[in-house]
C-alpha cells in the first residue's frame, strides 16, 4: 500500500516537534534515527526496488510516477510534510520518500546532481533531526546516487556566536532587524537554505508587496535598468548569505559595487554559517 502523509490534513497528526523558543518544526509522519546498520538495510531494500524500476520504466517519466512506484513497491511513505512556522509565518516542504521510518530519499529527473540537490536534502534531514539520506537520478541511462550525510542536531545548530561589531545598530530598525534575526536562528537553526531565511525575514518585515521593491541602476547619469531588492527599511536593504571565511572579502567587493550603482543609504548583510553569525552594514 502507498503511503502518503499528505493525503491527510496537517493538523491530524503531529508526531516530531521540536520546540525552541517560539519555532516549531513539526514532521507529519512517524520518525526516528537509524543507526548505520539499520540505514544500510533500509538503502539496500529501497535500492534494489529502485534499480528494478529503472530497468521497467526507462528513464524518461517524471519525477512523481518514480516516486508512487517506488512507494508501492518498499512500502515507503511519499510526500511528507516538514511543517516550519515562525511567529505567524508558516511553510510545509515535502520531502520526496522517508523509508523506515529514518532514511529520507530525494528523487530527481535531471541531467546530473548539483549543490542545490545536495543542500535539499540536507536541508530536509537537519529539519526531521534524521542523520544519512539518499539523492537518486532516474534521468540518467543508469540511477545516479550518492550519500548525504550529517551529524549535526537541532540543538548543534542553535549554538552559534555573533559578530556585529560591523553592525550600525544606531536606529531602532536596524537593531529589530538583527534582533530577529537571531530570534529566528535560534529557533530554526542555522545550516539551512538561505532561501528559506529570506523568505521568513520578508514575511516578517510585511511580505513580498512591501518589502521586495524594484530600484533604480545606475552608470554615471543613466539608468540602465530596475532591480529587485529587499528593503529592511526606507532606503536601506538586507542581504543574506552563507558563505566560508575566505570568501566574505570577495562578496563584500560585490556587494559594495551593487550598493553604489543604486539610491540605496545602506546594505545591511547578514552572514549565517554552523558556529558564527555575521552582521554587518556597508554604506555608500
Amino acid at each position: 500500500m502507498i503511503r502518503r502523509c499528505s493525503d491527510r490534513k496537517i493538523t491530524d497528526r503531529k508526531i516530531l516537534q521540536l520546540r525552541v523558543g517560539t519555532m516549531p518544526v513539526t514532521v507529519h509522519c512517524p520518525t526516528r534515527r537509524l543507526s548505520q546498520d539499520e540505514f544500510r538495510k533500509v538503502v539496500y531494500d529501497v535500492m534494489g526496488h529502485i534499480f528494478k524500476i529503472h530497468s521497467e520504466f526507462g528513464a524518461y517519466f517524471d519525477e512523481q510516477i518514480y516516486q508512487q512506484e517506488i512507494a508501492r513497491r518498499c512500502s515507503a511513505t511519499f510526500e511528507v510534510p516538514i511543517e516550519i512556522s515562525h511567529r505567524d509565518f508558516r511553510k510545509i516542504l515535502f520531502a520526496d520518500l522517508l523509508a523506515g521510518e529514518g532514511a529520507i530519499f530525494e528523487l530527481k529527473t535531471v541531467s546530473a546532481f548539483n549543490d542545490r540537490h545536495r543542500s535539499q536534502l540536507l536541508q530536509y534531514l537537519m529539519l526531521a533531526d534524521l542523520a544519512r539520506g539518499k539523492l537518486v537520478n532516474l534521468r540518467s541511462q543508469s540511477v545516479q546516487h550518492e550519500f548525504v550525510n550529517t551529524k549535526l542536531r537541532h540543538g548543534d545548530r542553535t549554538s552559534f556566536s555573533i559578530d556585529d561589531s560591523d553592525w550600525d545598530g544606531s536606529d531602532q530598525q536596524s537593531s529589530d532587524l538583527r534582533d530577529v534575526t537571531i530570534a529566528l536562528l535560534r529557533d530554526l537553526g542555522t545550516n539551512l537554505d538561505v532561501g528559506l531565511y529570506e523568505e521568513v525575514l520578508t514575511h516578517l518585515l510585511g511580505g513580498e508587496q512591501i518589502v521586495v521593491q524594484k530600484v533604480e541602476i545606475s552608470s554615471g547619469d543613466h539608468v540602465v535598468g530596475v532591480h529587485p531588492v529587499r528593503f529592511a527599511f526606507s532606503a536601506n536593504a538586507f542581504y543574506v548569505t552563507a558563505v566560508r571565511d575566505d570568501a566574505l572579502p570577495r562578496v563584500e567587493g560585490h556587494l559594495r559595487r551593487f550598493l553604489a550603482h543604486t539610491p540605496l543609504q545602506a546594505m545591511h548583510w547578514i552572514n549565517i554559517r554552523h558556529q558564527l553569525v555575521r552582521f554587518k552594514t556597508l554604506r555608500r
